[in-house]
C-alpha cells in the first residue's frame, strides 16, 4: 500500500511473471500489463510504473530479438527507481521547508497530516510525512496531529508508529476534530500525499482529504500536497475524470471481526476523494513547487 510503493510492487510482480512464464510475443506481455493495471484504479503510480516497464521490455525484445535478460532488466529498473525516490523525497522536503520558512520564518510548527505517507508507503523517507520528518530533524516541528484516517486507520496504525520511531511529539485525532483544531489556531499547515494529480492540479488522495482542504481554506491554514512525478496524470483535464476505488462495506461495518453496525445496515466506502486545486496552497514534487496551483504552472514545472 501507498501509491509509490504500489508502483514498485507492480514492477516486482512483472519480474516474478517474467521468471515464471515464457512469452511468445509482446502482445501477450501487454495483456498481462493491462490486467495488472486493474488492481488499483485510482493510484496512477501503478499505471505509470507498468507502462515504463513495458516500454523497457519492448525496446529490449525488439533490439535483441530475445526475452532473455528481461527480468534482470526490470530488477535493475526497480533498484534504480527506489534509489532515485530516496533523493527525490529529500528534494520535496527541502522545497516544502523553503515555503514554510517564507510563511513562518523560524517558528517551530504544529503540523497535521492524513493517512500514511512515510517510509512504509512512499519510499525511504516518504512524501508528506517525509516533509514532517525532515522539518523535525532540523528542529522546526513543535507538534504533529496525525488524523486516524477512518475506516482503515492508516493514521493511527502506521503514521503514529512512524512518528514514534522518530521520537516526534504527536497526538492522534479523529477527522472530525480538524475544524476545532484549526479554529483554535493549533495547526500551522497540513500536508497530504497523493494517489493521482491531474493536469489542473486537482488531487485524488485518501478519503477525507477534500474535507480537510475545505476546513484549512476556511481558517486560512496552508494546505500542501507532496508527491513524486509518478503520481501525476497530465492526460486528465480535471479531477472529475478520476475513477474512485470503492472498498468493501465491511471495513466500516466491522472492527477486527466484530460487527459494530446493526444487522442489515449498509455502508458507502470510497477509498479516495478529490481535492479541488483551488484549495491547495502548493504541490511539491522532485521537479519543483507548483505555486499557485493551476494548469499553466503545472505544465511549467512538469515540463509537459
Amino acid at each position: 500500500r501507498g501509491a509509490p510503493l504500489i508502483g514498485f510492487t507492480a514492477i516486482a510482480g512483472l519480474i516474478l511473471d517474467l521468471n515464471s512464464k515464457q512469452y511468445k510475443n509482446l502482445d501477450e506481455f501487454k495483456q498481462t500489463c493491462e490486467y495488472m493495471k486493474t488492481a488499483r484504479p485510482t493510484a496512477v503510480n501503478l499505471m505509470y510504473e507498468i507502462d515504463m516497464s513495458y516500454k523497457a521490455i519492448a525496446a529490449h525484445v525488439i533490439e535483441k530479438g530475445t526475452w532473455e535478460g528481461t527480468a534482470d532488466l526490470l530488477m535493475q529498473k526497480l533498484i534504480d527507481s527506489m534509489k532515485k525516490l530516496e533523493s527525490d523525497n529529500m528534494t520535496m522536503a527541502k522545497l516544502a521547508e523553503k515555503r514554510l520558512e517564507a510563511i513562518y520564518g523560524d517558528k517551530k510548527l504544529n503540523l497535521m497530516t492524513l493517512c500514511n505517507t512515510g517510509f512504509l508507503a512512499c519510499g525511504p523517507m516518504g512524501t508528506a510525512l517525509g516533509v514532517i520528518s525532515h522539518m523535525n530533524a532540523i528542529g522546526k516541528v513543535n507538534h504533529v496531529y496525525a488524523s486516524e484516517t477512518r475506516p482503515y486507520m492508516q493514521g493511527i496504525r502506521l503514521t503514529s508508529w512512524e512518528l514514534m520511531k522518530e521520537n516526534i511529539k504527536h497526538e492522534i485525532v479523529v477527522e472530525g476534530a480538524a475544524s476545532h483544531l484549526m479554529k483554535s489556531g493549533k495547526v500551522d499547515a497540513v500536508f497530504i500525499g497523493a494517489d493521482r494529480i491531474v493536469s489542473n492540479g486537482d488531487t485524488a488522495n485518501k478519503v477525507g482529504s477534500s474535507g480537510l482542504s475545505i476546513i484549512s481554506n476556511h481558517y486560512g491554514v496552508p494546505f500542501f500536497v507532496v508527491a513524486p512525478f509518478s503520481s501525476f496524470d497530465m492526460s486528465l483535464d480535471s479531477g472529475n475524470q478520476i475513477e474512485i476505488e470503492m472498498r468493501p462495506e465491511d471495513e466500516i461495518l466491522f472492527c477486527k471481526g466484530v460487527r459494530l453496525a446493526p444487522e442489515g445496515a449498509r455502508a458507502f466506502n470510497p477509498s479516495f476523494d478529490v481535492t479541488d486545486h483551488k484549495l491547495v496552497t502548493s504541490i511539491f514534487c522532485e521537479k519543483g513547487e507548483v505555486h499557485p496551483v493551476n494548469r499553466e504552472n503545472m505544465k511549467t514545472i512538469l515540463g509537459e
